[in-house]
């Protein structure tokens, strides 16, 4: 008989960054979906879902409420940095274990959390050294205000410095802010080598086609001349933009095919993932204990819709391939893969800037 494990699932139904938090939903509930059809499995998933509606306040009591009003010990669930940290203090009190499958800042390490997306070294540095030596290292940097924002900026002005280029301008928008003029006369004024896009939700779509509305009257601003980089953009968003993305860059561990009927977006396939792993480390535990799991994460790899996943059992965080592309329709365009999955290094603690100006071990994508 198969034993029946309840699972928590808080992720917004609503809100500025809707549709980043509705696809990571539809990927831990085609996990469960897929765990409770396989014959072979010993365990049934159950979901206890909350909707904190996209109200960063929401996030620590509707965890709490998960973890005394049910069985869960483990949540799979937000999006923003903002939420993370807002669960985390409920976490500890209650005895749960978070699966947080957004990409994100880095510069943490909780043994509450397992982070099964991409962090600093995976995204924003391998995508900067990617773009520099193409078109410069003269920046703009966009971010909406709060920690993803900031952080992603600090260790782009890093990395920017050590290539000996400018930060040119640095701006910061409310979540949910549209009102992107201000930022668009600065660009235009400047002219930087890119513009790196830390918004989220509602504000980077206005900001893509404010910026879309610039290129067509300055070409100096089309993508080939100064792309715009996102390191959260998905593919869920492309249509929320009306085509005003085309040509800009993105970074993720994982692309969709817009042929297949695997995970619409890197965080359907790392919120289908962190469900998958969590069974089969049940399965091996004989039990859903978080500190039981924990000593587990580094045991092997699990297979997931993201390929292979290695989980570092010292900072809880997976090791990633890296995809750079170029947004083409209703899809991202591969132009570059690392050849292997990248170990994670939230701290960025390996970083080294005499090696910066070295391209990633990428190879190219035909």
């Amino acid at each position: 008989m198969r034993t029946l494990i309840e699972i928590g699932i808080l992720f917004s139904q609503g809100g500025d960054y809707d549709l980043l938090s509705q696809a990571s939903r539809k990927g831990a509930l085609k996990g469960v979906a897929a765990v409770n059809a396989d014959p072979a499995r010993q365990i049934t998933f159950a979901p206890v879902e909350r909707n904190p509606e996209g109200r960063a306040e929401s996030y620590g009591a509707l965890c709490a409420e998960i973890l005394r009003a049910s069985s869960a010990r483990h949540v799979v669930g937000c999006t923003t940095s903002w939420s993370r940290k807002e669960v985390i203090p409920a976490l500890e009190r209650h005895g749960g274990m978070l699966w947080y499958t957004a990409p994100y800042e880095g510069f943490e390490a909780s043994e509450r959390v397992v982070y099964l997306h991409a962090c600093p070294n995976q995204h924003i540095v391998p995508l900067l050294n990617y773009v520099f030596p193409r078109w410069g290292a003269d920046a703009f940097l966009l971010g909406s205000n709060y920690v993803w924002g900031w952080e992603l900026n600090r260790v782009a002005r890093d990395i920017v410095g050590e290539w000996n280029g400018r930060v040119l301008g640095e701006r910061y928008l409310p979540l949910g802010d549209a009102d992107v003029s201000r930022i668009i006369a600065e660009i235009r004024a400047t002219q930087p080598s890119f513009v790196l896009n830390n918004l989220i939700g509602q504000s980077s779509y206005a900001f893509l086609k404010a910026y879309a509305a610039l290129g067509r009257e300055d070409p100096a601003f089309l993508p080939e001349n100064c792309p715009v980089l996102s390191c959260d953009l998905m593919e869920p968003e492309l249509a929320a933009l009306d085509g005003c993305g085309e040509g800009n860059l993105v970074i993720g561990p994982y692309f969709a095919d817009p042929g297949s009927n695997g995970p619409a977006s890197s965080m359907e396939a790392a919120a289908h993932a962190s469900v998958l792993v969590l069974a089969e480390l049940i399965e091996q535990a004989g039990t859903d204990h978080p500190a039981d799991l924990a000593k587990l994460l580094g045991s092997r790899s699990f297979r997931t819709p993201l390929g292979p996943i290695l989980i570092d059992p010292q900072n809880q965080h997976a090791h990633m391939p890296v995809l750079i592309g170029r947004i083409e329709g209703d899809r991202f365009k591969p132009l570059w893969e690392s050849d292997t999955a990248l170990a994670p290094d939230p701290y960025l603690s390996r970083h080294d800037a005499r090696l910066s100006q070295a391209r990633p071990p990428l190879k190219v994508v035909s």
